[in-house]
Order: structure tokens, then sequence, then C-alpha cells
């Protein structure tokens, strides 16, 4: 491994634990807030369905009570992060839906009352790259101001066939432009992509990767499909049953996927976990801590970097 890869400790890879560490001095707990928003692919807008393999709660299945002011979740969360976090810092995390989409004057307010609330050093946000116009643009230039800004876009994937088999709702430029958008006014980009799509090979897969590499985005989230209770896609797999990854087969997936990620990329996600009540496929999953002592124990015992080096984004020495 080259000096800057193995600066980042056992993990052998960019993780969002040393990036918070390295720049923050400590670790930062998220904090999951639901802030009474909807999405564009729920409301009529686009769609009433929304993502075919989104949960009733919007992604945020793990998020507060939207019904309690945003001090009052964070308070919560705190409380059920207070046996395994003495810290004092934390990112608020607008999770649930689509966090952008809503009147401004509403996301004004829920915003501030987040960044306001004493120990939160962060603000992210996952939303659409749909649900970016100016106004809004304008207001996380002004929030950023404050404390750093973190957008989540969810892209998914880049290939036409599975965007429209995920009910996405927008063409690839859009998600170019909104990236540029953010860049221009300093914000970082985190982004979504789902591995594991039925019509989707490894090559397809990291396909995907290799667009990123190419992209001023500064971190990513890779999960594996999950298939929950009361979706479009448990339908879908009740008629139409397609293969899941197993555990085994993940690892190799995500290893290559690492492999020709830009070291530059936080990592902030791995896996996922659907809630154990809904989860239907994959069963693995649900044994959070063994599947990331897994994935530490693969990363360990492979050569996932291959002696690889960059270019522009792109992959061009590998010994």
């Amino acid at each position: 491994m080259t000096p800057a890869r193995t600066r980042w400790g056992e993990k052998r890879y960019y993780s969002l634990d040393y990036y918070l560490k390295e720049t923050y001095g400590k670790k930062l707990y998220k904090i999951a807030l639901d802030g009474g928003m909807t999405c564009p692919n729920r409301d009529g807008t686009l769609g009433y369905g929304g993502c075919i393999f989104c949960s009733a709660g919007g992604s945020g299945d793990f998020a507060g009570n939207r019904n309690q002011s945003i001090a009052c979740q964070l308070d919560s969360g705190r409380k059920l992060l207070s046996d395994k976090y003495r810290g004092d810092g934390y990112i608020a995390y607008f999770q649930a839906y689509t966090g952008t989409y809503g009147p401004l004057s509403h996301l004004r307010q829920v915003f501030t009352e987040a960044l306001q609330y004493p120990s939160v050093e962060v603000l992210s946000i996952a939303t659409r790259p749909d649900c970016l116009p100016p106004d809004v643009l304008s207001l996380l230039t002004e929030l950023s101001h404050w404390k750093p800004v973190w957008i989540e876009l969810g892209l998914q994937t880049i290939h036409p066939e599975s965007a429209d088999f995920i009910r996405r709702g927008y063409e690839l430029p859009v998600f170019e432009q909104a990236v540029k958008n953010l860049r221009s006014i300093g914000i970082s980009v985190i982004v979504h992509v789902i591995l594991g799509l039925p019509s989707e090979d490894t090559k397809s897969m990291l396909a995907t990767i290799d667009y990123l590499n190419t992209l001023d985005i500064q971190g990513i989230k890779l999960t594996l499909l999950h298939i929950l209770k009361g979706t479009d896609l448990a339908v879908y797999y009740q008629r139409k049953p397609f293969p899941i990854l197993t555990l085994e087969e993940y690892l190799v997936l995500l290893g290559k996927c690492i492999s020709r990620l830009r070291p530059d990329i936080v990592i902030h996600r791995l896996t996922g976990d659907g809630p154990k009540p809904l989860l239907i496929e994959p069963k693995w999953t649900v044994h959070k801590r063994f599947v990331l002592n897994q994935i530490q124990s693969y990363f360990k015992s492979h050569d996932i970097w291959q002696g690889r080096s960059y270019t522009n984004g792109r992959i061009t020495h590998s010994l």
C-alpha cells in the first residue's frame, strides 16, 4: 500500500470516521431526523409510489418522529446514543424523504433549528438532484457560512434501464448539473449508490464507480439492495425472484468497487441495514456488526488497491 493509504489505519480505506477525526479532531455521530418533507415521486409531481425500493418511511425508517420538533428529535437521538458515545459533537442528518423538497420558509426553519442545537457541528441533508432550485441553493449557501453543510444525492446507478426500474424519475444530466451547482457554492456532495440491482452485473456496477471518479464529489455511500415489506420492490420480487448477493459475493464486489474508487473520496457507508421487521432479503444483513467485521477482515486479507494509481479520476496504472 502507498503511504497515503496506510495512514488510514486498520480500515484500509478512507472512512468517514477517519475523515471526521482528521477534520474535527473527534468522532461525530449522526442523528437521523425527519423534517416533515415529502417527495415529488410520492405527491404526484413525478409519481405516487416513490422509488421501487423505498419504504413507507421514505428511507428514513431510523429517523426521528416528524411530529416532534427538530430539537426534540435531537434530544431523543442523543439519549439513544448515550450508551456508546460520550462525546459532544453530532451531525444533524435529515434522512427521511427528500430533504430539500418543501416551502423555503419551512426548510429554513428546520435547518436553522438543527444548526442552533448546541452540539450539532454539521448539517447533512439527503435529497434528490431535481430538488435543488436556485432559492434552495441560496439558502444552503447562507447556512454553509454558519456550519458545514453536506448534501447527499440519491444517484443509485448511471444505467438508464436500472434507473427506470427503480423509478428514479430524473436523467443523468440532472444529477451532473446538481453536483456542479452544489460545488460552485462550496457544498460537499455525497452520492448514494445501490449495489445488486437486478439488471446489473459487476461490470455495470463498476462503471458507476468509474463515472463518479470523474466528478467533483467528496463522499460516497455504498448500499446493498434491500427488499423491504410494503415496497413495490417486494411485490416485484415475489412475482419475479432475482438473485440476491450472498455475503461472500458482496465482500468481493465491495473490494472491487473500493479498489476503483478515487482515493480522496470519503466512504460514508459500506453496506446498509433495513429494519428487521420489514426485511425480506438479504437476511444476512440483520447481523450488522458481524457483517462489518467480515468486511474489515476481507479488506485486511486482500490487497484491494492492487497498486493502482489515478489521474483525473481514472485508473492509469496497476502493478
